[in-house]
């Protein structure tokens, strides 16, 4: 054999070798890719967002007094104050409100209701006759507002959440509150505890919200740095700008979130929080993960909802998953991300979060479903869902929390009535313009085609790909402009409410709104919640487009597990359409109707869940 030939051989050998080499490292890239992250567990449920002070008062003994919302705002704590009526007409000033002088926007935020955990506990045969199987609860920690996105702490629970605030407030005066040796389980913190074991008990998980981006004017942090200034022990825990210095001639100043002086910015370096308020959120992380801190989390919560998450550092959230995953490794994450899927990217990679509320398939949903003007054809509907769902590796596509409205938006029934308003996906400019303030929202109450609308849409959301999530009241009927009107209380069947008479500006409707539980909302929630659970193609099977005409507005696509198969039909038009299908088929969402060879009717603003048979 000659030396060129050798040569030539030598070369094919080593182009083959670096050629594998590279198919190796193609294929160990796309294992990688497609391997998963995401807890099992959080594929199957639906999620079910509660706001504490508006679900149920269960306890009248520990209701907010006047002195426990010092430090919110609107920083009146001094006018006349009374607990809110629960069932009063939500825009009508109470005589007490009346005399301070100010508007309902004012007025609103002083309002408290009594919702507590008791409440939450006294209502949990309800939340499992509706199908519900996981529950986030909005912030739980003590602070001075109705919404406690302000802690005063991080490591316990309200004490107007539990049975005897006077008695928890005078228990935790013994602590140090950044040592977790010193820390004591106060009565609301113990109830806490009781209500994740009776969730548990029914097969049912729970998560709560973790605002580690600020805290509140009243954390004992924040007020020994206003207190002490430089010589306080957590004088880098803020983002402080200027001290009290007679000498410079400056004052006390700080960065609030957004602004917001109200919320007092953890400080952050290039890894993000720094070590004094990082070491102290750990270690509440633990507390609440697990509270006996003896490895069994089963006594523990299941997880996190992260507040403004994009606000604080990529490093800082690696080194917290690493955290709460090593606590316990089937722990479900997920971020508040209210922008594109390129920005979500980052945070959805396996080393940060399982997932985000998910606000782009709301965004989609309300240019299909509820817009009029500008409805997109269901082409491009079936376009914006495959690129979502294709976005991310590691099964992030099947616990996105899939959601249309929540504490930061109008309420569902109330986008339906506002349809043409503005984009909901132009979210900075949807944001002010859904409030109950801006002169072209319609505050009134929804008809009857918005109820098919929101029937259609809960439909499409218990059977397309990834994990339901319904807020509070929705399943009653409730309607609501943006914040602060989506956190009403809720609407529950015994009680009596005041008709809705009175507008934002004090003048009276036309007409006057019934506010009542709506049986036939609830019944369809119930009902598609249940074929959903009874369902492992709806909660873990493929996603496969079948049919799509952008004429009459229908959308087919199955879902498959295993030998498990359905095809679900939509039909997004006021009309009737006839749907073409060969085979026998059992519809499991219209039992009482036979579905046979070629041509099946589908109602207005309704649907077909088939089963071959």
């Amino acid at each position: 054999m000659s030396k060129h030939f050798k040569k030539i051989i030598l070369l094919f050998y080593t182009i083959l070798f670096i050629y594998q080499l590279f198919l190796t490292q193609i294929n160990a890239e796309s294992i990688m890719q497609q391997k998963e992250f995401v807890p099992q567990w959080a594929k199957e449920v639906v999620w079910y967002q509660i706001f504490p002070d508006r679900f149920n008062n269960g306890d009248r003994t520990n209701d907010p007094i006047l002195e426990s919302i010092h430090g919110s705002w609107p920083h009146d704590s001094t006018s006349a104050w009374d607990l809110h009526p629960w069932t009063s007409d939500w825009y009508k000033l109470q005589p007490w409100e009346k005399e301070n002088g100010k508007d309902v926007w004012f007025n609103i935020q002083r309002r408290r209701y009594g919702g507590d955990l008791q409440g939450i506990i006294d209502k949990l045969d309800y939340l499992q006759d509706l199908g519900v199987t996981a529950l986030y609860l909005n912030p739980i920690f003590e602070s001075p507002s109705l919404h406690k996105y302000d802690g005063a702490t991080f490591h316990h629970v309200d004490p107007h959440f539990g049975p005897d605030p006077a008695g928890d407030k005078k228990l935790v005066q013994s602590e140090i509150p950044h040592d977790p040796s010193t820390w004591v389980n106060t009565e609301a913190d113990k109830l806490f505890f009781k209500l994740v074991k009776k969730v548990h008990n029914r097969g049912m998980r729970i998560i709560i919200d973790g605002v580690f981006n600020h805290m509140g004017l009243n954390s004992w942090a924040f007020q020994d740095v206003k207190k002490n200034q430089q010589r306080s022990l957590y004088k880098d825990w803020f983002k402080i700008i200027s001290w009290d210095d007679k000498k410079s001639e400056t004052k006390f100043e700080y960065s609030g979130w957004f602004g917001v002086r109200e919320l007092p910015e953890l400080n952050q370096d290039e890894n993000g929080i720094v070590e004094g308020p990082k070491k102290y959120i750990f270690d509440a992380t633990k507390k609440w993960m697990d509270p006996n801190n003896d490895g069994n989390t089963a006594d523990g919560i299941d997880g996190w909802r992260l507040d403004v998450a994009f606000l604080v550092k990529h490093p800082f959230w690696k080194d917290w998953r690493k955290h709460v995953k090593s606590i316990n490794s089937e722990a479900y994450l997920t971020a508040e991300i209210i922008d594109s899927i390129e920005f979500n990217t980052p945070y959805l990679q396996g080393d940060e979060f399982d997932a985000v509320m998910n606000y782009n398939f709301a965004f989609s949903c309300a240019d299909y479903f509820i817009a009029d003007k500008t409805r997109i054809s269901t082409t491009e509907f079936d376009k914006q869902l495959k690129t979502l769902r294709e976005a991310y590796p590691g099964g992030v596509e099947f616990v996105m929390q899939n959601l249309f409205d929540s504490h930061d938006t109008n309420r569902l029934l109330s986008h339906i009535v506002n349809k043409d308003l503005h984009p909901y996906r132009d979210w900075s400019k949807y944001f002010g313009k859904s409030k109950g303030d801006y002169k072209k929202y319609k505050t009134s109450a929804p008809t009857g085609k918005d109820f098919e609308t929101m029937k259609l849409m809960i439909l499409f959301q218990m059977t397309y790909l990834g994990a339901p999530m319904i807020y509070y009241g929705d399943e009653a009927g409730m309607w609501g402009a943006n914040d602060p009107c989506c956190r009403k209380p809720m609407v529950w069947e015994e009680l009596s409410f005041e008709n809705e008479k009175v507008k934002p500006d004090q003048t009276l409707y036309e007409k006057e709104y019934q506010v009542t539980f709506n049986k036939e909302i609830f019944e369809c929630y119930k009902n598609l919640i249940a074929i959903r659970n009874k369902s492992k193609a709806l909660k873990k099977g493929t996603f496969e487009t079948f049919f799509m005409d952008d004429k009459k507005h229908l959308y087919a696509f199955k879902r498959k597990f295993e030998k498990e198969e359905l095809i679900i039909v939509l039909n997004n038009s006021n009309v009737e359409q006839t749907f073409s299908i060969k085979g026998n088929f059992r519809d499991i969402l219209n039992p009482q109707e036979e579905v046979k060879n070629l041509e099946i009717n589908i109602n207005p603003k309704w649907g077909r869940i088939l089963v071959a048979q």
